[in-house]
């Protein structure tokens, strides 16, 4: 189970496992404690929703304070729910801002963040490498298998085993809130693994499915090699704990963006 702390004003899920780890820091960051108000109210990370400039870039110092970091420590991505993965060694300035869904490195002090609300933040870390990526993996993400290439990725750029890779999958919408239609499931057609265990049909609803990002995932992650003790869930659906995240879906699209974040110390 996560543990759920508090930092400064910010509270926020942590994984043991992970924690156990002195090269890392991490944290599923809540909705709690913010400067944001109404229906952004209050931790909000995201610009794109409306939210007032100035009170966003107010809640990034709150975060970036409370664990002793700069705001431009953080490497949030700009999310495309796709399956490009980026490593940030590779970079250049004028690859930025970097539209991918994934990102990997071996730099210290860069903290690489996702923005959710509904869809699967997913941290990875091998300790032996001491190398950390992070994934954003909504549906679409899901589908085109972006955690198992992530997985891959760490081992093509940095020699990673995935026997040494530990996986945290923070809080996203659960089995039992998200309900998806034909589209969607045929977007799995080519992970048999997937449709025949992460969906389930819909009782009272002809054509549509209840969808199990988490062990969606958790699926993948598994057949890139992660051993299952090596995969941790925060085992929390944003749709039903609104008290404590963000949901798009429940929130029918007008909410704000909560954090997640891994950097090397």
């Amino acid at each position: 189970m996560f543990r759920l702390l508090k930092r400064g004003q910010v509270c926020y899920l942590e994984s043991p496992r992970l924690r156990e780890n002195p090269f890392l820091t991490h944290a599923f960051l809540t909705r709690w404690n913010g400067v944001s108000t109404g229906k952004f109210s209050s931790l909000n990370l995201g610009l794109r929703e409306g939210d007032e400039e100035e009170r966003v870039a107010r809640n990034w110092r709150l975060i970036a304070d409370a664990f002793g970091l700069s705001v431009s420590q953080f490497f949030p991505i700009d999310q495309v729910h796709g399956d490009r993965i980026v490593v940030v060694e590779d970079l250049q300035d004028k690859d930025l801002p970097v539209r991918c869904d994934a990102v990997l490195t071996a730099r210290r002090g860069v903290a690489l963040a996702v923005k959710t609300a509904d869809c699967v933040p997913l941290l990875l870390a091998d300790r032996e490498k001491q190398v950390v990526g992070v994934v954003h993996a909504g549906w679409r993400g899901t589908a085109l298998g972006i955690a198992g290439k992530a997985v891959k990725a760490l081992k093509e750029r940095y020699s990673s085993k995935p026997g040494d890779t530990l996986a945290a999958i923070g809080p996203a919408v659960g089995v039992c809130c998200y309900q998806v239609d034909g589209k969607v499931f045929d977007a799995f057609k080519r992970s048999v693994s997937v449709r025949e265990r992460a969906f389930r049909a819909c009782q009272d609803v002809e054509g549509r499915w209840m969808l199990d990002l988490e062990s969606a995932n958790r699926i993948q992650l598994v057949e890139a090699g992660i051993p299952r003790e090596n995969i941790f869930s925060a085992a929390l659906c944003t749709s039903c704990r609104r008290d404590l995240f963000f949901s798009h879906r429940a929130e029918k699209g007008g909410t704000g963006r909560h954090l997640n974040f891994i950097v090397l110390n």
